[in-house]
């Protein structure tokens, strides 16, 4: 497993130089990708290079393990970051340990731990929860069973689903919970915005995020209450309207996340004008 840089190839090991140069097979999620780490690099791959992705990962690692078992050296990477995190390998692990295959790991940059140390969130406990359900409604049963967690909690989202995932996340877990989006880490665009749920909802409205992104979102506060008042549902409600949620939509929300009736909210959110 190699390790390979999330952007700026000055992140690139010694240790992963050579071993792109001396494996024998090489299955890498992005092909192109590697020559052009291999170009940044300025080494020469002489290795036989196959694709390994989502789509094709489970035909393809049986195919990985014949060549382990002839004595070759197999060397998995990813687009960015360790593979089998949320990328490609862990079939490929997992087959190779039950031939009793030799494994080791080339360490390299990780987007988790990198937008955790710069979020200023606590750090000493922390749990990746990788990329939220893609539905809806699975979403936001998801979230809340999150939404206790004590940990700092991490995921992965892709720019066109952000908005949908904060709105989520506020219905959860409220607009007031501390939060950091990280994009682009170690591109030119890098870029960390610190802010509370429903501040970040709103800047991804009005300012969206473009690029790979990390969600680092502090944990749960014991005996905190959420929402307090009709003040503080109303504000709710506006946090997810900010991020393009109908008004019903969110009034319904922030309801089963509060356990409130959807006519307290709608009050709420009457008076508030």
């Amino acid at each position: 497993m190699l390790g390979a840089p999330l952007g700026n190839p000055g992140d690139a090991s010694t240790r992963l130089r050579a071993a792109l140069q001396e494996a024998d097979v090489i299955a890498a999620e992005d092909t192109r990708r590697l020559a052009r780490l291999a170009a940044d690099l300025g080494i020469s791959i002489t290795a036989k290079t196959v694709s390994y992705f989502e789509g094709n990962e489970e035909r393809r690692t049986p195919e990985l393990v014949a060549a382990l078992r002839r004595g070759e050296t197999v060397a998995v990477i990813t687009d960015g970051g360790m593979p089998s995190v949320s990328d490609p390998g862990f079939r490929l692990v997992r087959a190779a340990l039950a031939e009793g295959v030799a494994l080791t790991s080339v360490p390299g940059p990780s987007a988790v731990t990198t937008a955790l140390a710069l979020s200023g969130l606590p750090c000493d406990r922390f749990c990746f929860e990788g990329f939220p359900p893609r539905k809806s409604g699975e979403r936001r049963a998801y979230l809340d069973d999150l939404a206790d967690e004590r940990r700092t909690l991490v995921f992965f989202e892709s720019p066109h689903r952000i908005a949908d995932t904060l709105a989520d996340l506020i219905a959860a877990f409220g607009d007031d919970r501390p939060a950091a989006l990280a994009r682009e880490l170690t591109k030119t665009h890098e870029e960390v915005r610190r802010a509370p749920l429903g501040d970040l909802a709103a800047s991804v409205a009005t300012d969206p995020p473009r690029g790979e992104i990390t969600l680092v979102v502090g944990g749960a506060v014991p005996g905190a209450v959420v929402v307090q008042g009709a003040g503080d549902l109303a504000a709710a409600v506006a946090a997810l309207e900010a991020t393009g949620t109908p008004r019903k939509a969110a009034i319904s929300a922030v309801a089963k996340a509060h356990g409130r009736p959807k006519r307290d909210v709608y009050a709420a959110v009457v008076a508030s004008r």
